[in-house]
């Protein structure tokens, strides 16, 4: 390096990111502002911050920059003071930018039923561009048992998968996912509502400080003492495989709308009830519903797809895409994607799915096994993507 150089560097240091880790914070009881925060510092300078146990929120490096100094309770004169001394702004705008950051988590922790993935209005990429090599979700399939009528039930590879781990098991699969930096957990299956330990896990996930959510048919969420059971240990979003010819799902559906959780169903399109989305979607602005989430395994209603993924917006209802959907992945943004050429792979780098016995996949259907988090470390699983 010349001697220029080396003066440049002194008035000018390269920037370095913040040093990966996962920090904890805690606001105490009486704080104008509670909330308990947990931050993921990846190698690249990007973060996910876990807001009060029930949102993910990606963030750019300086987001993240910002999330660090608030997790390490630094007072606002000295992260304006870092800000500016890192940046070469001016004091006044590094604070301003970082009471706008704080003042967007507060808008957000008091906004109901939000959204369990959040990226606020900072700087976005494309989804899943960022190369991270540890997933931000786990899917869990606790049984692939299912109620009788479910007609996917001859989807799930029983054969295959021979026994169901104990509760204590995917406790430690829990714990193991948290120590590793993993923040979302997916209970799906099969039906997961059939395990008895459902409640306890999710409470179990709570206490780590995981996003918990529930992939289910929704059939027992209409029974008032096991939903307000889900709630109260820590549930923060619910994914409905939707029947619309099945009472009990709609029962369901009107309960978990007026309770204080996110809310979204799933429809599989098929050519016999696609006619029917347009008074289906009537119903569910009536009733107040936010989101939805689509797929088909018919290639032939694409084109019909992508006029039902215009209907929804112009309905002002939120197309759900990226959470778990079994035997499908087929949905109106793969479909969008594929036609302009681009690629978006979340499976075994966002997120990754357990079987019940504890083997991983990438995702749910892939045919290869990882390993088995029983016997195998996080690290060797994912030197097997």
């Amino acid at each position: 390096m010349n001697f220029f150089q080396n003066i440049l560097t002194k008035i000018f240091p390269p920037f370095v990111p913040i040093s990966p880790g996962i920090f904890h914070y805690q606001a105490p009881p009486d704080a104008d502002f509670p909330y308990r925060l947990h931050l993921r510092v990846e190698a690249n300078g990007e973060g996910i911050l876990i807001v009060n146990a029930s949102t993910v929120l990606h963030l750019n490096q300086t987001a993240t920059e910002y999330a660090y100094y608030l997790t390490n309770n630094k007072p606002e004169t000295e992260v304006a003071k870092l800000v500016k001394n890192r940046y070469q702004i001016p004091g006044i705008q590094a604070l301003e930018d970082y009471k706008n950051f704080v003042e967007k988590l507060e808008i957000l922790i008091n906004t109901p039923d939000l959204d369990p993935i959040t990226y606020l209005d900072f700087e976005r990429q494309e989804p899943y561009s960022a190369q991270s090599m540890i997933p931000y979700r786990l899917d869990c399939a606790l049984t692939y048992k299912t109620i009788e009528n479910n007609s996917d039930h001859e989807v799930a590879p029983n054969g295959r998968v021979k026994r169901e781990l104990l509760t204590e098991e995917w406790k430690s699969i829990l714990d193991k996912s948290w120590d590793y930096g993993i923040p979302h957990i997916i209970f799906t299956g099969g039906e997961p509502t059939l395990r008895p330990d459902l409640i306890e896990l999710i409470a179990h996930a709570e206490k780590n400080g995981q996003v918990t959510g529930l992939l289910t048919n929704g059939l027992r969420l209409s029974e008032p003492e096991f939903l307000n059971q889900l709630l109260i240990n820590g549930l923060d979003h619910v994914m409905i495989i939707f029947d619309p010819n099945e009472e009990q799902a709609w029962e369901a559906l009107r309960d978990l709308l007026a309770a204080d959780i996110f809310v979204t169903i799933h429809i599989t399109l098929t050519e016999n009830n696609i006619l029917d989305f347009p008074g289906l979607l009537d119903q569910f602005k009536e009733m107040g519903l936010h989101s939805i989430s689509l797929s088909t395994t018919d290639d032939r209603l694409k084109p019909k797809i992508m006029d039902v993924q215009q209907r929804i917006a112009n309905k002002d209802i939120d197309l759900i895409w990226d959470l778990p959907v079994p035997y499908s992945n087929s949905n109106p943004v793969a479909f969008e994607l594929e036609e302009s050429g681009e690629i978006v792979k979340g499976a075994g780098k966002a997120w990754m799915y357990v079987e019940p016995d504890g083997d991983v996949l990438e995702a749910q259907g892939m045919p290869q096994v990882l390993g088995n988090l029983l016997v195998n470390s996080w690290q060797d699983i994912i030197k097997s993507v």
